[in-house]
């Protein structure tokens, strides 16, 4: 009986010992994973982008509109530079920013800036799967998310529909137009249902088959100086009417 009770215990003793072990190693693993170079040095939000921007606006006077999005919202600064700095407006565009991103860095972007509204116009890169794709109904609701905390701090948001695309260029594995279409549908809706503008450029801007007109775009999602200057007006529009200002 002494014998199989101490066969007993040593095999106990045995099993705890592997897992510990296994749990060792994991640890070491994950510990190997958090020091590494790329983890630690990658600003996967996009945090310090305008970190030094939004502390030299401190001593100013607050931002009438903060815009945020992706590629599209950064380039607007290149083709119409003066149509930002003019209006009071500031660009907070960030390349290739899936909605996950910008609801990350949203507060400090955004909210810590204190201005009367936000554009917010994203959601193409979730498509375009930049980062892991949950499907549209997650991408909205990261949206939904920003609405929220806007107005939670006073801020009147501009949700901006998803633009027209039927290619990437950079995955063309993917092919864009229905889930466009779908993600509109459920912001559009929300919108609708919570009394928010909805500044619809899909319907602007589309060829009748999913994708942008060809003079707006060079390569089925970024936009030509002409495709900005359709939307300068039709965000001032909505800029207008929300905050009652007056041309």
């Amino acid at each position: 009986m002494k014998n199989n009770n101490f066969k007993l215990l040593f095999l106990i003793l045995l099993c705890l010992n592997f897992n510990l072990k296994a749990q060792n190693d994991i640890n070491e693993e994950i510990q190997i994973k958090v020091k590494g170079e790329l983890i630690k040095t990658m600003d996967w939000g996009g945090l310090i982008r305008y970190e030094k921007a939004n502390k030299e606006l401190e001593s100013k006077n607050k931002p009438d509109v903060v815009f945020i999005g992706d590629s599209i919202t950064e380039g607007w600064s290149y083709y119409f530079s003066d149509f930002f700095g003019d209006n009071n407006y500031v660009n907070r565009g960030i390349s290739g920013q899936t909605t996950e991103q910008m609801l990350l860095r949203f507060r400090q972007d955004v909210i810590d800036l204190n201005p009367k509204s936000t554009v917010i116009l994203a959601g193409i890169n979730d498509i375009a799967q930049n980062t892991k794709f949950y499907g549209v109904k997650v991408s909205a609701g990261n949206i939904f998310s920003m609405v929220e905390l806007a107005q939670s701090h006073g801020i009147k948001p501009i949700i901006c529909s998803v633009l027209p695309a039927d290619r990437f260029e950079w995955n063309p594995s993917v092919l864009p137009a229905d889930l466009v279409r779908e993600m509109n549908q459920l912001l559009r809706s929300y919108a609708e249902e919570n009394e928010i503008t909805y500044l619809d450029y899909y319907a602007a801007m589309n060829n009748n088959k999913g994708g942008l007109r060809s003079e707006l775009t060079n390569d089925g999602v970024h936009v030509t100086k002409e495709g900005y200057s359709l939307m300068n007006k039709m965000v001032n529009k909505s800029i207008y009417r929300l905050l009652e200002k007056r041309k």
